[in-house]
């Protein structure tokens, strides 16, 4: 087979679920809902779109999300911080 890369999109319906965790593995805060607008491509806040090189299974259209990306997932929601009610709206995310 010549594949090089597969592309996978996922319609996740406003059902997403993104955890940012620590060095140890522990989550540190949570996202549930639309897709985080730092995911790639046109994902419209429903797709989880991603390109996979076949050989190194390494997703070629991941751009490293910047500080200012992380502070809100979405314009219309934040993270949950575990153990919170709350959501925390002007957490930085990379502290």
């Amino acid at each position: 087979m010549k594949a090089k890369t597969c592309r996978i999109s996922a319609k996740c319906s406003d059902l997403c679920s993104v955890e940012l965790r620590d060095a140890k593995g522990t989550i540190i805060a949570e996202h549930q809902g639309y897709v985080p607008d730092f995911m790639p491509e046109e994902h419209y806040g429903d797709y989880v779109i991603l390109d996979i090189d076949l050989a190194t299974g390494k997703i070629l259209n991941w751009k490293p999300p910047t500080e200012a990306d992380l502070k809100r997932p979405t314009n219309q929601s934040d993270w949950t911080i575990p153990g919170s009610e709350k959501p925390e709206s002007d957490w930085p995310a990379t502290r």
